[in-house]
């Protein structure tokens, strides 16, 4: 027993260890126990937002809002994570030379071409707010009750970017504890938050689905300022220099060459799910709707952690291909495989003999539990395989092989998911459950394809 508490106390102390030498067991457990909690941390912004907005008067409305501007906000996801996993691999491969100072200057350069493209989008967003809503499959009422909280969620874009893109810096750099410190501190303001704003206390107004909005969004600036103490003033591995931001042409080249199938990927996966949203809400009707949105959100809670352990891949292939371990980052990514298996496993446990259950604490609409318990059933059929996905993912991610889960990701959800979704609601007249159906049905074809490329292993000769 003592020797793992010692094992966690090291987890989580944040000390800096070469993980190109320790046991890789160790090293992915050492990376892996944050990260799980750091990914946990972001879905909880989504799930604090759901239960609180839960139960406000016009709840359908609310719901719906909240989760069709989360699917919007995906693509800024997309573009976050995309851009992380260009400085995750960038820097990993540095640390891995052992030359943290180009490993910053890296940072740095991703930093600006992000904030720059995050920008334009987050205004786009801010001035059609209603318009995005209405688009999305809901009612005029349900967009106009919505929209201030879709127009100050889509203006936070840029604080989203920072959370996403920063962590993917320490993540790289192997401080996977600031990002999940990050993390903890901005759900925390974000839950003392929330009640205070929707509900109002004393002098503060209730402000109903828009407070929700403000917590959410205040909540992630304050980590984001955690992050930037810990990036341009604490003495860390990567420490950033005001000089590191000037234009570096070639990295700049090198980043998009990385990044761009990266963003790619996302927005391929994430306007599948958009496209998923919209098909159960014209076939299914607001109720299924939120209860779909419940589900997602549900399912988002366990799956982020996943991602998490699954990250731990992408930094020990970056890492040790910078060192020329080769057998060793394979190694990693098969050990990282076995964990997450395990994980998701319980997790699709818990959705098949729990969902009910899990599902009454975000709403007591009958309509809406039904839909949501459905969708969560159905969905868990598949988390085995998303688990072994993701890990495939995150290994080609690591390596700067950006472009292969790019064209497996248009493969898996733009030819299968969507054309199959499509023709079980429409055609074969099952509405939203076809559309649940089509999910692991994705998932698993994903994993197979993913698993057959690593194995062949062209990843190995990919230069960063």
């Amino acid at each position: 027993m003592t020797k793992y508490i010692e094992f966690l106390k090291k987890a989580f102390s944040g000390e800096e260890t070469d993980f190109t030498k320790v046991n890789i067991r160790s090293a992915v457990l050492l990376l892996a126990i944050p990260m799980m909690l750091e990914m946990a941390m972001e879905s909880v912004f989504a799930l604090v937002d759901l239960y609180f907005v839960g139960h406000l008067k016009e709840s359908g409305f609310a719901i719906q809002t909240v989760g069709l501007t989360e699917s919007v906000l995906s693509i800024m996801y997309s573009i976050a994570i995309g851009m992380s996993m260009a400085a995750t691999a960038l820097v990993a491969r540095r640390i891995g030379e052992k030359n943290p100072e180009q490993a910053s200057r890296s940072a740095a350069q991703v930093l600006l071409v992000s904030f720059a493209i995050t920008f334009i989008l987050s205004l786009l967003g801010v001035i059609y707010a209603e318009e995005i809503l209405i688009l999305m499959g809901s009612k005029p009422e349900a967009a106009a009750y919505g929209k201030n909280f879709t127009r100050i969620m889509m203006g936070s874009s840029t604080i989203i970017m920072l959370l996403f893109l920063i962590n993917g810096i320490f993540r790289g750099a192997g401080n996977a504890m600031i990002a999940m410190k990050s993390l903890w501190i901005a759900n925390i303001a974000n839950i003392i938050l929330c009640p205070i704003l929707i509900k109002g206390l004393g002098p503060v107004p209730a402000l109903g689905l828009t407070g929700a909005a403000l917590a959410t969004t205040i909540g992630r600036s304050i980590g984001v300022i955690y992050q930037l103490y810990h990036l341009l003033v604490a003495d860390t591995q990567i420490r950033i220099k005001l000089p590191y931001f000037k234009p570096n042409y070639s990295l700049i080249k090198s980043i998009i060459k990385i990044a761009t199938p990266g963003i790619f990927q996302f927005v391929i996966a994430s306007c599948s799910w958009i496209f998923l949203a919209e098909l159960v809400a014209t076939t299914g009707g607001e109720n299924a709707s939120a209860g779909y949105q419940t589900a997602l959100r549900l399912m988002m809670f366990f799956m982020l952690p996943a991602w998490g352990l699954s990250n731990a891949a992408s930094t020990l292939v970056g890492q040790n291909m910078g060192a020329n371990e080769m057998l060793r980052a394979e190694q990693s990514v098969m050990k990282t495989v076995k964990y997450n298996v395990i994980f998701m496993l319980v997790v699709s446990l818990i959705f098949l003999f729990m969902g009910n259950f899990l599902v009454s604490f975000f709403t007591q609409e009958m309509a809406i539990k039904d839909f949501a318990k459905n969708a969560l059933q159905i969905m868990s059929i598949g988390f085995i395989f998303y688990g072994i996905g993701m890990v495939m993912i995150n290994a080609f991610n690591g390596a700067g092989d950006t472009w292969t889960p790019t064209w497996v990701n248009l493969f898996g959800f733009w030819l299968f998911q969507i054309p199959l979704a499509y023709f079980l609601s429409k055609y074969l007249d099952l509405g939203p459950k076809g559309v649940f159906i089509s999910i692991p049905a994705a998932e698993t074809l994903i994993t197979i394809v993913a698993f057959i490329l690593f194995k062949k292993g062209k990843w190995k000769t990919i230069k960063v």
